[in-house]
């Protein structure tokens, strides 16, 4: 585990010492002057040196450059940026710093633009993650990786404040634990362990969590899920952290799917299929991990954070297929498939969102399907919405973060006869499942949302995202801080975040040069 530190300046070193990697577009590495980074290589480097290795550097899509040994490196970031990519290539960025990571007490300097100093300063935290079990992994704690930013604005080098260092420190923070959480296996992040993660950050935050679990889910209506995760030999359990602002505008909800381990139920997964279900509760660590970051950086409404938490486990006690869940909602509802299960639980966290919180708007982050990865692929999450300007705003945000979305149909009229039953409101799993199963997921559980429910509801599914390889990304703690970042107190979150237009009260915003504010009706 190494220590992670971010710095606006660079501090004096030598790479026999310290061993530092200079990162950028070329674009950017080619506007450096020697002098600009000349304290990072001792005596080691000279002006020659660096500036032919810059000119030698021809990205396809990444390059690098050993300046001397292996220890002072120089690296190039992609040229090519389509429309549906972030400008930081900050996935790019996580894969040239895990390549270049020597171990140790070590140095990276990002060149970058002001608007994308979050999203590459988050990109680094994805490669170094905080959870390891293999032996002497302990010994690494007096590691240390320092960030430290060249930051390039209208041919100028500009300083970051010490605003937004706080902003990049405690993203950072929110991402490794995220990413922490859902790398953990079953045995040592189970509901109760989740729990203590979310006590531990209520303590942190002077917030007192609620919890509802076992049989007192099933008193109080919580059939979803009670019923998925009652076989498991830890309960399941609903929780909630409220930051409640006096006076605020508005309610906001982020609902997190904590599937703590899916072999899924009595329609059981295959033995590879099964392999990597830890990270059902990505949806619920990224929640922690955001409403962690956004309280501390100053959110100025009332944001809860809900996690719907259960081990999908096999037992006597299991949910059977052709039983009928009685939902928080009221709505009725026959189970035909014990592995979707994650819908069942959201439903739950949705419908307390509206009748107890009374949330305006309503996120909730799921790893609900694998057509997710079939529809929007590794990079990109999938998002379904009732409001079109927040779905504009969402992919606008997502590239901004660095936390990449992308829309799916949103057609109930077409899709919602897919849970069709013929003796309960719904059943939980489609009839076809060749037909837009990402969509159709999504509506199951915005249908527990109620049909007068009139404010705003974004669902978003990162079962790719929430991991690379063998290890969790952290994903959704940049999505859903820059989404709301206009709501923060903090410079930088506001600089990424929603510009123009807002969403407020449920309703979307967009500002008018003559007129000011105009308000569009919801979907």
């Amino acid at each position: 585990m190494a220590n992670l530190e971010f710095s606006g300046s660079l501090e004096p070193s030598d790479p026999y010492d310290n061993a530092v990697l200079i990162v950028g577009q070329l674009k950017h590495l080619s506007k450096l002057r020697f002098e600009d980074v000349q304290c990072k290589f001792g005596s080691r480097v000279d002006a020659e040196t660096f500036l032919a290795c810059i000119s030698s550097l021809h990205p396809s899509p990444t390059d690098q450059c050993s300046l001397w040994l292996n220890s002072a490196t120089v690296a190039a970031l992609p040229l090519k940026c389509s429309r549906h990519n972030t400008p930081s290539r900050c996935h790019s960025l996580t894969k040239l710093v895990k390549s270049c990571l020597a171990g140790g007490q070590e140095y990276i300097v990002i060149v970058c633009e002001h608007e994308n100093v979050y999203a590459s300063g988050l990109a680094v935290a994805r490669a170094l993650p905080l959870y390891s079990a293999k032996s002497g992994s302990h010994n690494n704690s007096a590691r240390k990786v320092t960030v430290e930013f060249i930051v390039l604005e209208d041919e100028k080098i500009v300083s970051l404040t010490s605003d937004e260092l706080e902003c990049i420190r405690m993203g950072a923070d929110g991402v490794r634990l995220a990413a922490k959480i859902v790398d953990m296996p079953c045995s040592e992040m189970n509901v109760d362990n989740f729990l203590q993660e979310i006590h531990e950050v209520g303590r942190q935050l002077n917030i007192v969590p609620k919890v509802i679990s076992g049989e007192e889910l099933a008193q109080k209506g919580f059939g979803g899920i009670y019923g998925v995760g009652k076989a498991a030999v830890v309960p399941p359990a609903l929780a909630i952290l409220s930051h409640i602002v006096p006076n605020s505008t508005e309610t906001i909800a982020w609902v997190g799917k904590g599937i703590v381990y899916d072999t899924g139920g009595l329609c059981i997964k295959t033995k590879t299929g099964m392999c990597g279900m830890k990270r059902d509760c990505g949806g619920a660590a990224a929640v922690l991990g955001a409403f962690k970051t956004a309280v501390r950086l100053g959110f100025t409404e009332t944001l809860h954070a809900v996690f719907c938490l259960a081990d999908n486990a096999i037992g006597p006690l299991a949910q059977r297929p052709d039983d009928i869940v009685h939902m928080y909602s009221g709505r009725t509802v026959e189970i035909n498939n014990t592995d979707a299960e994650g819908r069942l639980v959201l439903g739950d966290g949705v419908a307390y969102a509206v009748k107890d919180l009374r949330s305006d708007i309503i996120v909730d982050m799921a790893t609900l399907t694998g057509a997710q990865g079939i529809a929007t692929g590794k990079y990109h999450a999938s998002i379904l919405t009732n409001n079109d300007k927040l779905e504009e705003l969402c992919v606008k945000v997502g590239r901004s973060s660095g936390d990449l979305v992308h829309p799916v149909p949103f057609t109930p009229e077409l899709h919602s006869p897919e849970f069709s039953s013929a003796i309960a409101d719904m059943k939980n799993s489609v009839a076809d499942r060749g037909n837009a199963q990402v969509s159709c997921a999504g509506l199951f559980i915005m249908s527990h949302l109620g049909q007068d429910y009139p404010g705003a509801w974004l669902h978003v599914d990162i079962a790719s995202p929430a991991y690379s390889g063998e290890r969790a990304t952290g994903y959704g703690v940049a999505l859903l801080t820059a989404l709301f970042g206009d709501r923060s107190l903090n410079s930088l979150l506001r600089l990424i975040g929603p510009s123009g237009v807002v969403v407020n009260n449920g309703i979307a915003m967009e500002e008018d040069e003559e007129d000011g504010p105009k308000r569009l009706k919801l979907n």
